[in-house]
This record gives structure tokens, sequence and C-alpha cells, in this order.
């Protein structure tokens, strides 16, 4: 057999097994959409098996089901294929919505995956006065997964409306089975609260071998409620909670990111930066895969951010059991403190408040004493003017000792200028600081007296630093020119960003002059010749109201009102103990009575002295004994 035979053979050869395999794919393809007619024609002839009279007359709400459903089956496309025909019927059916309302919100069920569809939290409006939805109609999903024996996808089928087990509070839908088995999703919403209970059950069902959970699905996309942007995506986040911790771990603040967990989560909050979306389960997820991203500001959708939480909770199988339920708890409200904290469940702790140090004040100090203001008091504005008020009166004592140090400081100035001019020269240098701390004692004065109260003063600033941008009572509550105390009161903006920021707040701007002012009082007091202590001072006077400026330039309007009103008090207390309470003529009396006399030494110069010369008296005897 020649060449060109064998090259004829082998292309015959590869032209059969092509068209062979192609023969057998269209035939396996025929088949497959033969079972799917199959399948669907069982479905029907099921459903129509249920119509007869008698059975119309025991079972009246399943026949009106049924009739929907065949209804649906001649208008719908070709549905997946299930081994159960009922679930065939049940992802081919149309949706219903149903609404349960109370006095604080607005829940809307679609009987597609038996899920929120939407919810509105009633008494708030967004920044544009507009309805407050925290889960948007078709931007959120609720899904669970139930192994029996295949896996059923719960938003995937259309569940049964159970009109005569639900009421105005109550609303019940079932996905049944054709074995007779079904799944039933409940949910009640509690009388004038933010609450929302559901029961999972699970009634009849042929689970997997050694399949004891089930798998929660919960993706939703929060829109955009308030009027920064960038305010608003650095107080959202996604928390999770893991039982008994001291405060839940979270991923978000305006970044992008992902979280992944095998052990115990009690419950997982979608956190906006007012309200919240939570999720508890009482017997606990099992398994927690946690995702949050957010959406450009430039977006046209308005969206603030997506997040996702993929669960697992375990199911007790008792052999021989017709129903399991398995209970699930929500939240969808305002982040409150104290309407978050009656629940019991740790969900305050959404709240940022600080540390352990600065959330101890501001949970036991500052929030107690807002709200009593707020008792009988109803303009914000004047409530942060009395609580200012009120705190610089409890920090007297200790501010006392840095105005009065700064006081006796000015007036010790032309003492300090006589020894600067009596050494000129660097190699004087320990010499001029030993005759200025004896010129500071005796006049009683100390340049680092005002240090320690300074420190135990900046817990308190950076407490209230926490709680004006995350206390949702400030929300859109105006004060003067400022329409919304929660953030940012803009008196000049634009369309592009310059340096960051696309417009100027005129509290920040005022309490960023009131610091400039303040230090420039404090440094006329405390001037010197030092070439590097007036470099530091000049940083300080102009970088120190700048950046603060930078900072709060964008946060909440009421957080810089407060920093200006302590400024404005601190300013005051300071004149006050200058013209009143430190005089300057008694402190230079006393340094001049004390001139020809030697410094007073503290007891930890006089036990330094004592070990000096108890080591010279050492090392004397040590040449003495070396010379013998």
């Amino acid at each position: 057999m020649d060449k060109n035979s064998v090259i004829g053979f082998v292309l015959i050869a590869l032209i059969m097994v092509g068209f062979f395999g192609y023969q057998s794919r269209q035939v396996k393809k025929q088949q497959e959409y033969q079972a799917q007619l199959d399948s669907i024609a069982a479905a029907e002839a099921y459903a129509q098996y249920q119509l007869d009279s008698a059975w119309r007359a025991e079972h009246p709400q399943e026949a009106a089901v049924a009739d929907s459903v065949a209804q649906a089956v001649e208008t719908a496309p070709v549905a997946p294929v299930y081994s159960d025909s009922l679930l065939n019927l049940a992802a081919r059916a149309e949706e219903q919505l149903i609404t349960l309302s109370n006095e604080k919100l607005e829940v809307v069920f679609t009987t597609k995956g038996a899920q929120p569809y939407s919810v509105l939290v009633k008494d708030y409006l967004t920044y544009g006065k507009e309805p407050l939805y925290l889960l948007q109609a078709g931007k959120t999903e609720l899904g669970y997964t139930v192994y029996a024996p295949s896996a059923i996808d719960t938003r995937k089928f259309v569940f049964q409306y159970v009109p005569e087990a639900s009421s105005d509070s109550t609303v019940v839908m079932r996905l049944p089975m054709q074995d007779g088995g079904y799944i039933e999703q409940k949910y009640t919403l509690l009388k004038d609260s933010y609450s929302m209970n559901e029961t999972l059950s699970l009634v009849n069902m042929n689970f997997q071998r050694n399949s004891g959970s089930i798998d929660i699905n919960f993706n939703a996309t929060l829109p955009r409620m308030e009027k920064g942007y960038k305010n608003e995506t650095q107080y959202s986040r996604l928390n999770y909670y893991f039982p008994d911790d001291k405060k839940p771990a979270n991923i978000g603040n305006g970044r992008k990111g992902n979280k992944r967990f095998s052990n115990n989560i009690e419950w997982f909050a979608f956190q906006q930066q007012f309200f919240s979306a939570i999720m508890r389960a009482p017997q606990y997820f099992s398994f927690g895969d946690f995702s949050i991203d957010f959406v450009p500001k430039e977006d046209p959708s308005h969206d603030l951010m997506n997040c996702s939480a993929s669960m697992r909770t375990s199911i007790n199988q008792t052999r021989g059991a017709e129903r399991i339920d398995v209970p699930f708890e929500f939240y969808f409200g305002p982040n409150s403190y104290k309407g978050l904290k009656a629940y019991g469940h740790s969900y305050e702790k959404v709240i940022p408040l600080g540390g352990k140090i600065i959330g101890v004040f501001t949970k036991y100090v500052i929030i107690p004493l807002f709200d009593w203001l707020h008792k009988s008091i109803a303009n914000f504005g004047i409530i942060i003017l009395l609580m200012t008020i009120f705190i610089k009166i409890v920090v007297l004592p200790f501010a006392y000792k840095t105005y009065s140090s700064s006081a006796k400081m000015q007036a010790l100035k032309p003492f300090i200028e006589k020894i600067n001019a009596k050494y000129p020269k660097q190699e004087d240098a320990m010499k001029k600081q030993q005759e200025t701390m004896a010129l500071y004692k005796k006049a009683g004065a100390s340049p680092m007296g005002g240090c320690l109260p300074m420190l135990l003063q900046m817990p308190i600033l950076w407490a209230m630093f926490r709680f004006f941008p995350a206390s949702i009572e400030l929300r859109q509550q105006p004060f003067l020119w400022a329409e919304d105390l929660s953030t940012y009161d803009d008196i000049i903006s634009w369309g592009t960003s310059i340096l960051g920021m696309d417009h100027i707040s005129l509290f920040a701007l005022l309490m960023a002059a009131s610091m400039f002012f303040y230090s420039k009082i404090m440094q006329q007091q405390t001037a010197g010749n030092d070439p590097n202590a007036k470099m530091m001072q000049a940083m300080s006077l102009y970088m120190m109201p700048i950046m603060m400026f930078f900072i709060c330039n964008n946060l909440s309007s009421g957080l810089s009102y407060y920093y200006l009103l302590s400024n404005l008090i601190t300013m005051l207390e300071t004149w006050v103990i200058r013209k009143w309470v430190v005089d300057p003529e008694k402190v230079v009396a006393q340094v001049k009575a004390a001139e020809n006399k030697p410094a007073p030494k503290s007891k930890w110069q006089q036990r330094l002295e004592e070990a000096q010369k108890m080591q010279r008296e050492m090392q004397k005897q040590q040449q003495k004994g070396k010379k013998r």
C-alpha cells in the first residue's frame, strides 16, 4: 500500500469518528430535551390529578395554588429539571409581594425565595428628604440551601403564601414537595420595634446522609443616605460578632475587604454610618465568609456599598423528627446606643466609641449627660454648649495648673531674658539651664507643669472626636447656619476636588482660627530667644490649625462646633486666671525676695546629691588603698 492510500484511510477514519461523536452528542441533547418535556408533562399531569372535585373539596387552598401554577406552566419558558415535579412548578410560578408594617418598619416580602424584598425605616429620611430604604427592592437577596437530598436553594423557587397561618404581623410561606414534605418560612414583625423574627421549618424532609447543616446567603446593596460621601464610607462597615467577645470585628470603613472564619459567629451587621441591618442566629453560625465593596461616588446608582455574607448553621436531625425549626433574628434600624443595648446581644458595639479607656468615658459620662440634657432641651446646639461648659468645669482643677504655670512663665519672662543674655555661648548651655531651673523653683513655676493636665484632657477630646460623627441624635438637626450637625456645614463648595476638598466648612474654619489665636496667646507668654524653640512654636502656631481644619472639614459640624467652644472657653479661663488669680507682681516679688538665697531643693535632688557625695567618698577611699 502506497503512501497516498494510507493517508486516505486515515482521513476516512477521522471523518467517521467525528461523525459518530457528533451524532452521539445530538442524541444526548435530544434525550435531555425529551426528559425536560416528560418532566413538565408529569408535573402538569400531577397538578391535573390533584384538581379533581374530591381533592378540591378537601384542599381548597392547595387547589387554588395548583390553578395558578398550571396557568404559569402554559406561559412560562422551559424551567430547569428537578427530580421533584412540584419544584419544577415552583421554579416557574409568578412571585407575589406581601407587606408587613408596624410603627417603625414597613417590610415587603416576595414569595420568590420567601425573603424580604425591601425594608423601609419609618420616621427617618435620607439627606435628600426621600424615604429611607435600608434594604432596596431588587438589590437584596436572602436564601437558604437545604440538602434534602439534593441541594435546594430557596432563592430559585416561588413559595406558596399561606394566608390562614398569616396575620397583620406574621407572614407564612411554604415550598411543598411531592412526597408530602415542605420548607416553611415564617416571619414575625414585632410590635413597635425594629426587630423581626424568622423561623425556617423543615417538615418531613428527606435529608442527605450525614448532612447536619444548611447554608445561608445574605447579599444587600445599601444606598447612600447622608450628605458627605467620604464621611459616610469611613463610618460604614460589615461587623461580625463572636460569642462572648468584647467587641465585634469588622471589615470596611471605606475600604474593600473580605474575611472567612470557621468558628462560631453569633451575628453580623451590614452597617451604614447611622443604620444597620443585623442578622442573628441564636444557635450560632458555624461558618462565615464576608465581603464588602464600596460603590464609587460618581456611580449614577447613588449606592453606598455591596455587602455579602455566606454562612452555615447546624440543624438537629433527631431520628424520627418530623419537623426541624431553625430560628433567626433581624434588626433593621438606627444605630442608637440606648436602643441597641436594650436588645441584650451587644448590638450597641457596632457604634465606634473608642478603645477601652475612651469607650468607658463615652458610655458612662458623655452619652448619659447628652441624654439627660436632651430630656429638657430640644436644640442640639444648646446641648453641645452646655456639655462643653460642664466638661470644662469638671477638668478645671487639672487645667488650672496649666493656666497658672503659663501665667507665672509670662511674669518670669524678663528674668529669663537676663539669664539668656548672661550665657550667650553654646558651651554655657548647662549653666544657663541650671540657673533657669533655679529661677523656676524660686517662683514656684514649672515649664512642664501644664503637660500632665493637658494629657489628662486628651482622652476627653478623643472621646468627643469619636462620639459626634457616630451620634444619630445629631442627624439632620439644624443649628445656626448648619443644616445637619452630623455632617459638614459647607458655606462654599465646588465640583472638583482640590487637596482632597470640594467645600469649606464654616465651623471647621472658625475652629482652626480659634486654635491659631489660642496658640498665639500661649506662645507670647512663653516666648524666648532659643531658635529651636521658636521653630517648634512656629510649627505649632500654623501647622496644627491647618491640619485640624483639613481633618474636621469633612467631619461632623457638631464636632467642629464643640472644638470651637472648647477653644473659646479655654481662652476665657486663661484670661481670668491671668487677671485675677495669678498676680504677676507677686511672682516677681517672690523671685526678688529669694534672689540671694539658694534655690530650694527637691527631695529627689537631695537624694541625688547624697548619692553623688557617697560615690566621691568611695572613690577617695579606693585611691587611698592604691597608694598604700
